[in-house]
């Protein structure tokens, strides 16, 4: 699994809002272009977001399926991107103090043609997206005003 971990100065519950709203979606994730549908129960397991990756106008319509959910603690996906396959992501969040959490996104190819490519090669190209990936999670956490429960 390729991993990366990001320190946001910010609780977890922040960060799991982020990562529940699933019209937010396209925000943070890098490559994902458009959000056409969300599922209402989302985050729920089993639910899912409907959505375009790709630059335009190569856009591939596809969807991502939560397969494990914990609130505030751990949201893992099948994210599908067309032929390229399912990606296995992991998102595992892990208070440090009061103010400030670890974040660790975890990737696997599940299934389709990634999972042919050696790891050391998908790691150059998705360790700095994955990077970005937080780096965006974080922005949105710590600046954006979330809606009162």
């Amino acid at each position: 699994m390729i991993e990366v971990c990001r320190i946001i100065g910010t609780p977890p519950e922040r960060i799991f809002a982020v990562l529940a709203d699933g019209w937010s979606y396209a925000s943070w994730v890098v490559g994902a272009a458009h959000i056409r549908a969300v599922d209402d129960r989302w985050p729920a397991v089993g639910a899912r977001v409907r959505h375009r990756v790709g630059p335009w106008p190569l856009q591939i319509e596809d969807q991502t399926v939560v397969r494990q959910m914990e609130p505030n603690r751990l949201l893992e996906l099948d994210a599908h991107a067309g032929p390229l396959g399912i990606a296995r992501v992991r998102l595992a969040l892990e208070p440090i103090s009061a103010g400030a959490t670890r974040v660790r996104m975890g990737w696997k190819a599940a299934a389709g043609a990634a999972r042919f490519v050696p790891e050391a090669v998908l790691a150059l190209m998705l360790r700095p997206r994955n990077s970005e990936t937080l780096h965006r999670v974080e922005d949105i956490a710590v600046h954006r005003q979330l809606p009162a429960p």
